[in-house]
C-alpha cells in the first residue's frame, strides 16, 4: 500500500514536485501534461506557454511537455531560454496565452524537479483546476507523443520592458551599489538588465548555472545567504537582494549585511503600496503564517485583510471574489497585483528599491521606524523532519489543541492550515506539514526574540 501511495502524482502548495528519476520521470511528466492538456481543452483553451529553470533536465522535460500538448492539438510555445516562473505568468497575462507551465522545483533541493501550472489569468492554478489535473494524471496510462517541435518565444525581453514601465526608475538618481544573489538560479542578470539605464550598479554573485546549487537548496533563507551578507559588507552596498531557484521569491539584507526576514519584507512592500503608491481600493491577503504587523497596518490604514492557508493558489482564489491590492506569504513570495497575480522576486526587489529612495533612508532605519510605529515582532521558523510519529502527534494536537505553550496562554485556535495558536499581544505559533517536502514547519512570531525562542523550544518538545 505504501508503494502505491508513493507512486501517486500529488500536487502541493504550488505544483507537483518529486525526486528526479524516482517519481519525476519523463513518463510521469507526460501523464501530467496530458491531463493538464485535457483540462485545458475541456475549458476551451488552446494556446500554452512553457518555461523551464536551470535544474537538471528542466529544458528536456519542458520540451516533452510541449510535445504532449502538440499531440493533443494545442498550440505550444517554449521559452527560447531558461526563465523565471514570473516570466511564464507574465506570458500568460500579457502575451495572449490561455495557460502556462513552468518546469521547476523552486526552492527545493537539487534532486527535485516540478511542474507548476499557471491559469489563464496569469497566476498559480486554483485548487479546483489542480484537482482535476491530479485526478486525471493518476488515471492516465502510457502517453505516446508525436515528435513535433514547439515554436520558441522570447519571454524575458517583453517582461523586462513591462517591469521598467511600472517601476519609477527616475527615483534612482544616486550612484549606489546593489548586490544580487541569484543562488545559481534563473534570475541571474535580471536586476542588471532592469537597471541598465540608471546610475545604480549591480554586482551579481552565484550567477553561473549549477544544477546542484552549490550543495544546498536554492532557498533564500538566512542560513544559505552568507555570501550575500559578506559581499554587501565588503563593498559597502546599499542593499542585498537574493532570489530562489526560479525567481519568484526574495530575501533581503540591509546596508550592514544583516538579514531582514521575510515577514518584514511583506510589511515593507505593503506600506510602500498603501502609503507611497496610494493603493487602498481593495483588500490585502496574507497566508496564515504571515506577520501580525500586517493586521496592525491594515487596521491603521482602514484596509480589509483576509487570511488564507499557505500557498499562493489560495491568494489567487480570493482574486475571483474580491479586488486584491497585495498578497503574499511568509516564504518570501509577494504578489503586487496591478502587475501580476503571481509572486515575483524581481518586481518585489525593485519595489523595495523604490521604497528606499522615496524615504531617503537606509533599510535598517526604515525597519526601525516600522517597529517604532507598529510594535516589535521577532520571527523564527524551524523545519522538523517529519517521521510518522511526529505527523500523528500533529494530528492529535489539531484535534486537541493545548491551552498554553510555555508561559503563554492561548487566546485563539485556528486550524485552516495546520494548527495556529494565537497568544495575548498578537504573538503566535503555527505547526503545519509541508505540502512539498517530508517536514513539519514550526513558525513563531513574538514581541521579543527571547519569547520567540521559548515558544519554538516548547513547540519542539510538544512534537
Amino acid at each position: 500500500m505504501r508503494d502505491f501511495l508513493n507512486s501517486l502524482i500529488k500536487f502541493g502548495t504550488d505544483g507537483w514536485r518529486a525526486v528526479i528519476g524516482e517519481q519525476f520521470t519523463f513518463e510521469n511528466v507526460r501523464k501530467v501534461a496530458y491531463a493538464h492538456g485535457l483540462v485545458l481543452q475541456e475549458e476551451g483553451k488552446k494556446r500554452v506557454v512553457v518555461g523551464y529553470d536551470r535544474r537538471f533536465l528542466s529544458k528536456e522535460f519542458a520540451q516533452e511537455v510541449c510535445k504532449v500538448f502538440l499531440t493533443l492539438g494545442l498550440e505550444a510555445y517554449l521559452s527560447e531560454e531558461e526563465c523565471t516562473t514570473p516570466m511564464v505568468s507574465f506570458g500568460v497575462k500579457y502575451l495572449g496565452f490561455d495557460g502556462g507551465v513552468m518546469i521547476t522545483a523552486s526552492h527545493n533541493p537539487s534532486k527535485y524537479n516540478g511542474y507548476k501550472i499557471k491559469e489563464s489569468f496569469g497566476g498559480s492554478a486554483r485548487e479546483e483546476f489542480v484537482k482535476k489535473v491530479e485526478e486525471l494524471a493518476n488515471r492516465t496510462q502510457e502517453v505516446k507523443v508525436d515528435n513535433k517541435k514547439p515554436e520558441l518565444i522570447d519571454l524575458k525581453g517583453p517582461y523586462i520592458k513591462k517591469v521598467q514601465e511600472l517601476i519609477n526608475l527616475g527615483l534612482f538618481e544616486e550612484e549606489d551599489l546593489l548586490v544580487h544573489d541569484a543562488m545559481h538560479g534563473s534570475s541571474a542578470g535580471l536586476f542588471s538588465e532592469a537597471l541598465l539605464n540608471t546610475p545604480l550598479s549591480v554586482v551579481g554573485i552565484r550567477t553561473k548555472r549549477d544544477p546542484l546549487f552549490g550543495g544546498h537548496p536554492p532557498e533564500p533563507i538566512e542560513k544559505y545567504l552568507g555570501p550575500l551578507f559578506d559581499k554587501v559588507r565588503a563593498l559597502g552596498a546599499k542593499v542585498g537582494i537574493a532570489n530562489d531557484g526560479d525567481g519568484d521569491r526574495i530575501a533581503l539584507c540591509d546596508e550592514k549585511g544583516n538579514f531582514v526576514n521575510t515577514q518584514l519584507i511583506y510589511v515593507l512592500l505593503l506600506l510602500h503600496l498603501l502609503k507611497n503608491k496610494g493603493l487602498k481600493d481593495g483588500v490585502v491577503v496574507k497566508t496564515v503564517s504571515t506577520s501580525y504587523l500586517v493586521d496592525r497596518i491594515c487596521r491603521a490604514e482602514g484596509v480589509k485583510l483576509l487570511e488564507v492557508p499557505v500557498g499562493f493558489k489560495h491568494i489567487n482564489d480570493v482574486l475571483f471574489r474580491e479586488k486584491v491590492i497585495f498578497g503574499g506569504e511568509e516564504s518570501g513570495g509577494y504578489g503586487i497585483i496591478h502587475f501580476l497575480p503571481e509572486r515575483d522576486g524581481l518586481f518585489s526587489g525593485l519595489s523595495l528599491l523604490e521604497l528606499l529612495y522615496t524615504k531617503g533612508k537606509s533599510l535598517s532605519q526604515i525597519v526601525e521606524e516600522v517597529f517604532e510605529t507598529y510594535g516589535s515582532a521577532y520571527y523564527l521558523r524551524h523545519d522538523l523532519h517529519a517521521e510518522e510519529e511526529k505527523k500523528n502527534r500533529l494530528k492529535e494536537l489539531i484535534k486537541n489543541p493545548p491551552s498554553q505553550i510555555g508561559g503563554f496562554k492561548v487566546k485563539e485556535v485556528i486550524t485552516k492550515d495546520g494548527l495556529k495558536l494565537v497568544f495575548e499581544g498578537d504573538g503566535w505559533l503555527l505547526l503545519r506539514a509541508s505540502g512539498t517536502e517530508p517536514l513539519i514547519r514550526v513558525y513563531v512570531e513574538m514581541p521579543t526574540q527571547e519569547q520567540a525562542k521559548e515558544v519554538v523550544k516548547s513547540a519542539l518538545e510538544m512534537l
